[in-house]
């Protein structure tokens, strides 16, 4: 246990003396009963911006998915290994989750490395470089333009990552179905880790919008 990191067993017994005391039965009942949340929360793998922690959940509140920049492929049923695929449809059709949101986060690493490449090079062969991809034809379309800032691009392709990631899950007929049946409504927001603010996504115009704490 000497070499196991300290602050994490630091935090292991702050967790233990303070929420787990507080909250023990609940964590009975969660282990007996299994769990049942309504909403599946897609999220970057950032360490900045954890949705548990945005979203004050108790456990068993949010069923979360991480990944690099919060991005959901298209379906493609084959027989590769799809991590984000798998837990979706988990979610979707043993969880029966009423919600899917999916949330990306200012000055995300992901989002940069796919505006500049060339700044972050990715070689061919790894798993991060073949993973931006999905993002490669906005990126280059923000890219060209060239009246905005690179700030100013960053936040451009952070909010097309989302919307794309949206689309994508209409690929899946799991959520498709659902979603046309009213049983299942997807959703789209951005956190900004500066200030702390969340910004949710209209479904009719796909701005965003900051909420009003």
């Amino acid at each position: 246990m000497a070499s196991f990191p300290p602050s994490l067993l630091k935090g292991y017994k702050a967790f233990r003396d303070h929420r787990y005391t507080q909250e023990n039965e609940r964590y009975r009942k969660l282990a007996e009963a299994g769990q049942s949340p309504e909403t599946l929360l897609i999220a970057c793998c950032d360490s900045r911006a954890a949705p548990e922690t945005i979203f004050n959940s108790a456990p068993g509140e949010i069923f979360v998915v991480r990944n690099v920049a919060n991005l959901v492929p298209p379906y493609a049923p084959d027989d590769q290994h799809h991590s984000t695929s798998a837990a979706l449809e988990f979610a979707v059709q043993s969880l029966k989750v009423k919600n899917i949101v999916v949330m990306g986060h200012g000055r995300c690493g992901g989002s940069q490395a796919a505006l500049n490449p060339s700044a972050e090079p990715l070689s061919p062969g790894d798993f991060i470089g073949k993973w931006m991809e999905l993002l490669s034809p906005a990126a280059e379309a923000i890219s060209a333009n060239k009246w905005s800032t690179p700030a100013e691009r960053q936040r451009m392709l952070e909010f097309a990552s989302i919307r794309y990631s949206i689309a994508n899950l209409r690929t899946f007929p799991c959520v498709s179905i659902l979603e046309n049946k009213e049983r299942l409504t997807l959703h789209g927001a951005w956190f900004d880790i500066s200030e702390g603010e969340l910004w949710v996504m209209e479904p009719d115009s796909e701005d965003f919008q900051p909420v009003n704490a």
